[in-house]
């Protein structure tokens, strides 16, 4: 299925990926309708920062995944739906835990019911790779084990299992992605290489981290947006689940240097008690596995973490851009 004039809804479209995702949609000639969290303050987060032209292009819906008649709405003579609404901050999982059973749960339970009643064609649903907890084994294929080691992860595993019941009980036509860490560009701060990147370039000598050695695997989001769409497109993707990361691997602490010396600086990192998980909730080491997501659609990632770094350090680098974030002393769970 190729998604020119096809009509295309994104949940989370307001958000990092989700924004990315639906620019990209309408860049391809998608009819794209993007569900932004309604506010009071008339905000449509990430998508009130991409070019003029592209949003002309996007309707922007404005509501909420937790409401069922609101969710059934955006629905209506929708196609295709990327489902990526839901909460997604882990240490903020650890203590508002019905929030993200609310948003990641019973949300994906009104998109998949709304999904059924309007007949829509086919759902992308966006996981994560923080479901797998500690690797197992690595790298990580589809077949691990899925593991919660956070009130965020559980949620999630409770979503993905939704859709994948409601293909089998209804026969919606559904793929689950598993992106592993994206990282670019409007990501948020709670993320790891945003809050290195504001830190150095406050010029922090010394930068305050959480877990220096958990190993994280990390996809530049245009990659991530690339695998979402050969996903939503490829049939081999029906009923699968299909990891999307780079398969190869490096410790926060590793992270901190090369992006100190990517901006040509010497830095001292330290260990903030207030930003390391609870022991049993750390999650060591994530390492994707991606043979699958290539085999299915010859998906591969183009961007090196070093190139994806410097883009990624470029984009923060512009006043404008770094003036949308907190201080970089502030640390937000």
């Amino acid at each position: 299925m190729k998604f020119a004039d096809k009509n295309v809804l994104v949940t989370g479209a307001d958000g990092f990926i989700g924004s990315h995702l639906a620019e990209k949609l309408a860049g391809s000639g998608a009819n794209v309708r993007a569900l932004a969290l309604y506010n009071s303050f008339g905000r449509q987060g990430w998508l009130d920062h991409i070019p003029a032209e592209t949003l002309r292009r996007i309707e922007v819906f404005s509501g909420d995944i937790r409401d069922p008649f609101r969710t059934r709405a955006m629905m209506r003579d929708i196609d295709v739906v990327f489902h990526l609404a839901s909460l997604i901050a882990i240490p903020y999982s650890y203590h508002a835990p019905e929030s993200y059973v609310a948003t990641n749960v019973s949300g994906t339970l009104n998109l998949l019911q709304a999904a059924v009643g309007e007949g829509v064609k086919r759902i992308v649903h966006v996981s994560t790779s923080e479901v797998y907890g500690g690797a197992q084994y690595t790298p990580i294929d589809e077949e691990h084990p899925l593991v919660a080691q956070s009130p965020y992860a559980a949620t999630k595993i409770a979503a993905d299992q939704l859709a994948l019941a409601y293909a089998r009980t209804y026969g919606l036509n559904v793929a689950v992605a598993r992106p592993f860490n994206t990282f670019g560009p409007r990501q948020s701060t709670r993320a790891i290489i945003p809050t290195i990147v504001t830190q150095l370039l406050s010029a922090r000598k010394e930068i305050k981290l959480g877990s220096l050695s958990p190993k994280r695997d990390f996809t530049y989001v245009s990659d991530t947006v690339e695998g979402l769409i050969a996903i939503g497109e490829s049939e081999g993707a029906t009923g699968e689940t299909i990891n999307l990361g780079s398969g190869r691997a490096i410790s926060i602490g590793d992270l901190a240097l090369v992006i100190a010396k990517l901006l040509g600086q010497s830095i001292t990192v330290t260990c903030d008690a207030r930003r390391v998980r609870p022991p049993d909730s750390e999650v060591d080491q994530l390492l994707c596995d991606n043979r699958k997501a290539a085999s299915l659609f010859k998906w591969i990632p183009q961007v090196s973490l070093e190139d994806g770094l410097r883009r990624t350090i470029d984009w923060f680098s512009q006043p404008a851009n770094l003036a949308l974030y907190p201080p970089a002393e502030n640390y937000t769970i």
